[in-house]
């Protein structure tokens, strides 16, 4: 996909800076604007260029949630299928284009991406506004900024995997109590109920968000850091240790002999290390298809 839309792409200093651009309409979310930020999430996480991601809105608001204003299912799901879980087993299969959430899609390419995802929340983030950002690794909020979950208030039920994201973020107490109330919080309250990572004047939001994505990004190689990112997600979800094992093995023996050579050097010299390797090209060789397909299993032939 090129050339937006919905939304704005640039990259500076090996930062993608992703902007909701509907300001007139407070950004809110639109099936166009799912299918573009799906492609954003997948185009900076194929760049190697890109070491860490940034999104905010521009205008006031941050994303006012579903643009409602249309006619028919507001959500662009077909009302005439009656599916069921068996249908859903193949996400790729084209036939669930009316089925599936669309905000779902952009927080799994969001959880799919290997580069440190922060949100700068500029204004409201309100209904998949705000359940988009839970699956980034980190929230930062103006005090103007106000979030919500507010699904009850409509008679429908959380999205955007966020029933995955937001139970391991706040718990699962104060999950069941934000999502049964679904109470707009500022940005005093998101900060407080562990929502938001802090604070900040809106001027210096998003110098914020650049010195936090920094701090995890320089100076660190980009391939361990796509790792370790997608081994705290999943590892963290797995039924038994034994499964981040396995993991962890191939990932400490393949950096060991990339990056890692070169950072043990670099310490033993008292030197900063050069890291070399970029992120997707000098992945090793199991990690995408256990990003894709989960734990590493033993081999059938053996």
């Amino acid at each position: 996909m090129t050339g937006y839309r919905t939304i704005d792409w640039t990259c500076r200093d090996g930062i993608a800076h992703i902007t909701f651009d509907r300001p007139e309409q407070l950004n809110a979310f639109t099936i166009e604007m799912g299918r573009e930020l799906e492609d954003a999430f997948a185009r900076a996480d194929r760049d190697a260029e890109v070491r860490a991601v940034i999104v905010t809105g521009n205008g006031r608001a941050f994303c006012a949630g579903m643009d409602l204003s249309g006619t028919g299912n507001a959500f662009g799901l077909d009302p005439s299928l009656r599916p069921d879980l068996a249908d859903m087993a193949d996400l790729d299969d084209p036939r669930l284009a009316g089925i599936r959430d669309s905000g779902g899609r952009v927080g799994l390419a969001i959880h799919a991406c290997s580069k440190p995802v922060v949100a700068a929340i500029n204004g409201a983030a309100v209904g998949v506004g705000a359940t988009m950002t839970l699956a980034m690794d980190a929230r930062l909020i103006s005090s103007h900024g106000r979030f919500g979950l507010v699904f009850g208030r409509l008679g429908i039920t959380p999205e955007a995997t966020s029933t995955w994201f937001l139970p391991r973020i706040v718990g699962m107490p104060d999950a069941l109590d934000l999502v049964y109330s679904a109470e707009i919080l500022d940005a005093e309250q998101a900060v407080a109920r562990g929502l938001a990572r802090s604070m900040h004047d809106p001027d210096a939001l998003l110098s914020a968000a650049t010195d936090l994505v920094d701090r995890w990004t320089h100076g660190r190689s980009p391939v361990a850091t796509a790792l370790a990112r997608h081994m705290m997600y999943r590892n963290s979800a797995c039924p038994d240790p034994a499964d981040a094992h396995r993991v962890e093995s191939l990932s400490m023996f393949y950096t060991s002999i990339g990056d890692g050579s070169e950072g043990v050097s670099a310490f033993r010299e008292r030197r900063e290390p050069v890291f070399r390797q970029r992120v997707p090209d000098d992945l090793p060789p199991f990690a995408r298809e256990w990003i894709e397909n989960g734990s590493p299993k033993a081999r059938s032939d053996q």
